[in-house]
């Protein structure tokens, strides 16, 4: 009868050593690009605002396009709720994306469980992990909120409980709730049974057979009676596609590759082989989303690289045995009861083992050399940065301070932000609300997808007739502009503002009772200023002599083309004070703040034309 010998306590404790310190390396990494903006996933923000919608018990139809995962979106609204993570976070996205920092891992754990349990040993399951750890392919993925992170730890999970050493039938049955829980969040998780059915019927068919009853009855279930509330689909094939994820690892997409088919001549991972080329296989159908895919993928390869690197340099002689009680003439004689048998291996050749060391250590220098490489410009592509906030959370804080309480036509991602930020959902209408008419609204909140939104809703287009940018924020994918709804129509005969601004600016640097700083002076021959502060700073000259030190700029507003409508003023500040506090009609300010810098006056937005007088 064979005994287990009981692993040292030792080495317990150095696994124990090697996963904290892959745990500490994955979670470092990922924290340090969680809010990397590139690549952008557009379907995500749909994703984040179902879970805010469900963790708060409010109604939200995203644009189109984004898929359902009711199941995905109630795990994200869970973890979201116990962890506080949308009070805590600087932008809802935020939020979500600590949740699939978690996922991912979750799943880095299983991942070394489930090679040990396969028969890898201990450096190669770490260094499975510290690929998926590490890979900027990995990094740009596993941070994006896509559900089929959670999919993949519900199957890897299932497949460390199928291949636990004397599994029970609680066990197998737990295996059958996890692959469930897989499906119901992705549907892409289906290509995970062939490899859970294979290492299933490797231990104990019948045992497989109850498997496949428990899960064909939840599927039943899931996709027949309770469709209508648990059914997932995937969503529509978006950018980044494949080569734009490539781009950040060519050696991991290569070697993955190349694992893919080596792995099904290694039969400790020919079921996961088997499953990871059926996932592949799936990014040349039409409309399938990469990005999902490969978060599926990203767990299997790394396994599957070190089991055939394991293969591949252990040494697989079989030893040859010699009895020491056979005959000399061919006749066996009989062996007294309890007699043993002594086995004499005959040991490798020296020559072949330091060639095979040899090999492998060239074969490990090339490997890491390609990682390396390909590292090297995956790293830089993801722009690590410990911003939280981001062009959005600079719109909603713009918001906050210039269109309270105002209704608003939003996307998505800008739903998801200011209804965390605590704008009245009832004011926040998503571009779903004007699929037949738009809701009355003053403001637009819309990304890079507004040409398209426009295009899908026929209404939304029609809502900005008459509307004007009035503040920008970020740039390329990332920009976000604040729109104003229902502006009246320029007249056509009347001359522009910026020339007349200008004019008037002008006339202002040539006062000798106005000191201004190079950049205020600037300002004003630009014609960048607001035409109230032209006026009253003229009309304040001619009571007082006047210092600007500058025109601070509204965050945003620059791009938007805006004029500056804030200016700090120093000297004689009471007098200063007492001037602008006492504006009265079009030239009363939003606010006067003395500051340690001097007097800061805001005027609010939209100053009237005509307020200056015309050029000649």
């Amino acid at each position: 009868m064979v005994q287990h010998r009981p692993v040292p306590a030792a080495h317990r404790l150095l696994s124990l050593d090697i996963v904290l310190a892959l745990l500490a390396l994955a979670g470092g990494l990922r924290v340090l690009y969680l809010a990397a903006p590139e690549p952008g996933l557009p379907t995500e923000a749909a994703t984040v605002a179902h879970a805010y919608a469900l963790g708060t018990l409010t109604s939200f139809a995203d644009a189109g396009g984004a898929g359902a995962s009711p199941f995905g979106w109630l795990q994200l609204a869970a973890a979201t709720m116990v962890s506080d993570a949308f009070g805590r976070s600087a932008t809802a996205l935020a939020a979500v994306r600590e949740t699939v920092l978690a996922a991912a891992l979750v799943s880095a754990v299983l991942t070394w469980v489930l090679a040990r349990r396969l028969g890898l040993t201990r450096w190669a399951s770490a260094a499975a992990v510290l690929l998926l750890a590490a890979s900027p392919l990995a990094l740009g993925v596993q941070r994006l909120v896509v559900v089929e992170h959670l999919a993949v730890a519900w199957a890897l999970g299932a497949l460390v409980l199928i291949t636990r050493p004397g599994a029970r039938i609680r066990h197998d049955t737990a295996a059958a709730g996890c692959l469930l829980a897989a499906v119901l969040t992705s549907p892409l998780a289906l290509f995970f049974l062939p490899a859970a059915g294979w290492l299933l019927a490797r231990r104990a068919p019948v045992r497989a057979a109850w498997v496949a009853v428990l899960l064909n009855l939840g599927l039943g279930i899931a996709f027949g009676p309770a469709a209508a509330v648990l059914r997932p689909h995937l969503a529509a094939a978006t950018r980044p596609s494949v080569a734009d994820w490539a781009a950040l690892d060519p050696a991991w997409v290569a070697l993955s590759a190349a694992a893919l088919l080596a792995g099904l001549a290694v039969k400790k991972v020919r079921p996961l082989a088997a499953t990871g080329v059926l996932l592949a296989a799936t990014l040349l159908v039409p409309g399938v989303p990469s990005t999902a895919v490969l978060a599926l993928l990203l767990p299997v390869t790394p396994l599957l690289l070190a089991a055939i690197a394991q293969a591949a340099t252990r040494r697989r002689s079989e030893p040859r045995h010699a009895s020491t009680h056979g005959s000399t003439s061919g006749r066996t004689r009989p062996e007294p009861a309890g007699a043993t048998h002594t086995a004499t291996p005959h040991p490798a050749h020296p020559g072949r083992i330091a060639r095979r060391r040899v090999v492998a250590g060239v074969g490990g220098g090339v490997l890491a050399a390609a990682l390396a490489v390909s590292w090297g410009g995956g790293y830089p592509a993801l722009r690590a940065t410990v911003d939280r906030g981001g062009p959005l959370a600079a719109a909603r804080d713009w918001l906050r301070g210039n269109a309270s309480g105002s209704r608003l036509l939003v996307d998505d991602a800008a739903w998801a932000e200011l209804a965390n930020a605590g704008w009245p959902t009832g004011l926040l209408a998503p571009p779903a609300a004007c699929s037949v008419t738009c809701p009355p609204a003053e403001w637009g909140v819309f990304g890079r997808d507004e040409t398209t939104l426009r295009k899908h809703y026929p209404a939304l287009d029609g809502a900005f007739a008459g509307a004007g940018a009035t503040a920008v924020f970020g740039s390329g994918d990332t920009r976000v502009t604040v729109w104003r709804l229902g502006l009246p129509p320029a007249d056509p005969a009347a001359p522009p503002e910026a020339p007349i601004r200008a004019h008037a600016g002008e006339a202002l640097t040539a006062s000798a009772r106005i000191a201004l700083s190079s950049e205020a002076a600037a300002v004003l021959r630009e014609g960048c200023a607001d035409p109230r502060l032209i006026a009253t700073i003229a009309a304040l000259a001619a009571i007082q002599p006047v210092g600007v030190a500058a025109f601070p700029e509204v965050p945003g507003e620059d791009a938007a083309g805006q004029p500056r409508r804030r200016v700090l003023l120093t000297g004689r500040e009471d007098g200063t004070t007492a001037f602008y506090t006492g504006q009265r009609d079009l030239f009363r300010p939003a606010s006067v703040v003395r500051t340690a810098g001097g007097v800061l006056v805001t005027y609010p937005l939209f100053a009237p034309p005509g307020l200056l007088p015309l050029t000649r």
